[in-house]
């Protein structure tokens, strides 16, 4: 892969599947923000904003994808995210549906 596309369309990438990419890592372990934004960093190299990321959690806690408790961290709170049920059958339906439509014969 050419490495002078392959920055750019994992940005492209990762800021329309955004959400997704958030319900996977939730999937994984339950988590709190910072944490998400790191790994996301990681794993893709890319710089995630709080503007991006927050509005991006509520949307799916909002939609009954992520449910969140507050837990202290020594003086600090931190919201903690968890995925649903709803968040895991979201996840199912979405990669059987890329599955269906990358296996489409064009």
């Amino acid at each position: 892969m050419s490495e002078k596309y392959k920055k750019a369309i994992v940005q492209h990438i990762i800021r329309n599947l955004l959400e997704v990419k958030l319900l996977r890592i939730v999937q994984t372990q339950p988590t709190w923000g910072y944490k998400i934004k790191k790994q996301v960093e990681t794993d893709f190299n890319i710089k995630l904003r709080h503007g991006a990321l927050y509005p991006a959690l509520n949307t799916l806690e909002k939609n009954g994808f992520l449910e969140s408790t507050t837990q202290q961290k020594g003086k600090r709170a931190r919201k903690v995210y968890a995925i649903t049920e709803n968040g895991k059958i979201y996840l199912e339906t979405y990669y059987g549906l890329i599955k269906e439509l990358l296996s489409e014969k064009t």
